[in-house]
């Protein structure tokens, strides 16, 4: 299974910015898909997962209003829509997959992608 984030870049505050990732391998059993993120000195997050069968979604408190996942069972891809950003939503995203579970904890799922950086300026 590889995963392939992508979107990120740097947004003044108040901006928006759209996150993809792009799944190929063996997806196609997955049970849900997810984003965390980790900031400089500080440990990975959770941001928001989606359940992929159904679309039921889940979200930290800290985005919760801001951001909106999605995905595109026909692309095999999942967005992370991310709107009225703050300088503290900085960090590298990392998108992660998961076979028997919605990945919300950082470092209990089965895979995760590379990253990509988000910057939000102030």
């Amino acid at each position: 299974v590889q995963l392939q984030a992508s979107g990120g870049g740097l947004v003044q505050a108040g901006g928006s910015l759209r996150l993809s990732c792009a799944g190929s391998g063996r997806t196609f059993s997955r049970y849900g898909m997810g984003w965390f993120r980790q900031a400089p000195g500080k440990e990975r997050e959770f941001v928001a997962a989606i359940r992929w069968s159904v679309g039921t979604t889940y979200y930290a408190d800290s985005v919760k209003g801001r951001f909106t996942i999605s995905r595109d069972i026909a692309k095999n891809t999942m967005y992370l829509q991310m709107s009225s950003l703050k300088p503290e939503d900085t960090a590298v995203y990392y998108c992660a997959l998961d076979y028997t579970k919605v990945p919300m904890v950082p470092g209990t799922y089965d895979y995760w992608g590379q990253g990509t950086q988000v910057t939000v300026s102030s």
